[in-house]
């Protein structure tokens, strides 16, 4: 089988309707339904938008309150979603074995 239809096929089986999955490799989330994919989202748009916040003329104190303040406060929200919408992360390196 493909990797990429064993991983699609390991975000299908979410019976406790987690938003997010661990990672199959590595260490941390990956979403695994529309809420997941919409807080995702949400989270690299509210990125951009802080980042074009930025031009040459911004002074260090405003780079810092208009950026680098809320970047911090908006990645610690999405860390605490995931945590508490998606299974508990721990360190995996390949897909959970099938009892068959």
């Amino acid at each position: 089988m493909g990797v990429i239809k064993e991983y699609i096929e390991y975000l299908k089986d979410n019976p406790e309707g987690y938003w997010f999955k661990r990672k199959p490799f590595g260490w941390g989330w990956t979403p695994a339904n529309k809420k997941g994919w919409l807080v995702t989202l949400a989270y690299i748009l509210l990125v951009i938008v802080f980042a074009l916040t930025i031009d040459e003329s911004s002074s260090d104190g405003e780079l810092v309150f208009t950026f680098f303040l809320p970047l911090v406060l908006l990645t610690i929200a999405f860390i605490r979603i995931a945590y508490r919408k998606g299974e508990k992360p721990k360190w995996t390196w390949g897909f959970p074995k099938k009892d068959d």
